[in-house]
């Protein structure tokens, strides 16, 4: 029985077809699904996320969002989902620099919401590097 799998962002659904699993980056680390999984809701948090169908691994970056698990279907609702292959390791570089600056610049104790938008980015452009790292070195 494969598991139905969709993957959207606000811009368009990224992904929906059936797989074998998904393994994603959850609030408390790795988490992997199969057919006939238990019923649950979840945090996404930026990583790695892979597809395995058919003995075939596909990787994706992804950005923080929601993950709603059904016996037969996962749904993921996430603000970005990058395929490996097409990740632009010069963008996120640029995008980490950008944010530290913003960082650098900001004073302690003030604009919360701007250094939380800081380091989001960060935190999801490090994750695209580090699969567009591994990926180059497998």
């Amino acid at each position: 029985m494969p598991l139905k799998l969709e993957i959207v962002t606000p811009e368009a659904r990224i992904f929906s077809d059936e797989v074998d699993s998904v393994v994603l980056p959850g609030y408390e680390g790795e988490m992997g699904v199969l057919p006939a999984h238990s019923n649950l809701v979840t945090t996404l948090l930026p990583g790695e996320l892979r597809i395995l169908k058919g003995g075939k691994t596909t990787e994706m970056a992804v950005g923080e969002g929601l993950v709603e698990v059904t016996g037969s279907m996962t749904r993921i609702l996430t603000d970005v989902a990058i395929d490996a292959d097409k990740i632009d390791e010069k963008a996120a570089e640029g995008a980490i620099a950008r944010a530290q600056k913003t960082l650098s610049e900001l004073k302690p104790g003030e604009h919360q919401e701007e250094v939380a938008a800081a380091m989001a980015a960060i935190q999801r452009a490090t994750a695209h590097l580090g699969i567009k790292r591994k990926r180059r070195t497998v």
